[in-house]
């Protein structure tokens, strides 16, 4: 075998085993990635994006990614304008864990002229839980493939 055939041979190799993503980060760097987006903001940043994500439709209070903590403002459905909603969500740690998240979710009804607290439906915290943590782990599936 001559040099351009083992040349043309190991260039096709490269090729061949780059789509097939033997290239791609490996553990350490996706780590390493999220660790900085971690000391950036302090908590899990798959969390805290998938947060703002999640709740992007509800008007945002307060933000403070070093404490961990998102509130939203008071929100209505304008299907029923005698009842709001506020939304807090706490990220207590840098790792992407189901117990790194905690949803506060407080309802209020209008009785009388009056906001007057009121019990949240059972499960409430729960899907919006899921649904930040579906989002987060989309997120970091997608960086694993890039």
């Amino acid at each position: 075998m001559n040099k351009k055939t083992a040349f043309i041979g190991a260039l096709a190799l490269v090729l061949l085993l780059s789509g097939c993503g033997i290239f791609k980060k490996n553990k350490p760097e996706r780590i390493r990635i999220q660790e900085n987006m971690t000391q950036a903001i302090g908590v899990n940043g798959y969390l805290w994006r998938s947060t703002l994500d999640s709740l992007e439709a509800l008007p945002l209070l307060s933000t403070d990614p070093a404490g961990g903590v998102i509130m939203t403002d008071w929100f209505s459905d304008p299907a029923v304008p005698h009842e709001r909603l506020k939304v807090t969500v706490f990220i207590s740690d840098y790792r992407l864990r189901a117990d790194a998240l905690n949803v506060n979710v407080i309802r209020q009804e209008l009785m009388g002229g009056v906001w007057v607290s009121a019990t949240v439906q059972e499960g409430t915290e729960q899907k919006i839980e899921d649904t930040i943590l579906t989002r987060a782990r989309t997120l970091w599936i997608q960086n694993i493939d890039d």
